[in-house]
């Protein structure tokens, strides 16, 4: 049988030191507490990473779509600039010439059509 030192059956031992035979409450503790941040802090720059998109996201579609790809370059590249450029075409609202080209196709047509009937 091994003798312990007197020193080793203190009673002034700190709360996290164990006895044998006895759970480590700390690391279980830790373990839990570190899978749960790690989990968070996942999902935190998840809906960071997606910021751009769901600004984009009530715009129109060709810009949410460009948004949405520049969005997935900086995932998968690791760029920032990508994310910052879709953040930034995000945010500014750009006008939407689809009306007004439309009309101007549509006049376009119409002095086409005239001068080949006349």
């Amino acid at each position: 049988m091994v003798e312990l030192h007197p020193l080793a059956l203190s009673v002034n031992l700190p709360w996290f030191i164990t006895e044998p035979g006895q759970h480590d409450v700390l690391l279980i503790a830790m373990g839990v507490f570190l899978v749960l941040f790690t989990l968070a802090f996942g999902i935190l720059f998840l809906r960071l990473h997606h910021l751009p998109e769901h600004i984009a996201q009530k715009e129109q579609k060709v810009q949410y779509e460009v948004v949405a790809v520049l969005g997935l370059l900086a995932m998968f590249t690791h760029i920032n600039v990508f994310w910052i450029a879709a953040l930034l075409l995000a945010m500014i609202d750009l006008p939407d010439f689809t009306g007004l080209l439309g009309r101007i196709a549509h006049s376009v047509s119409r002095i086409a059509g005239r001068r080949h009937t006349s």
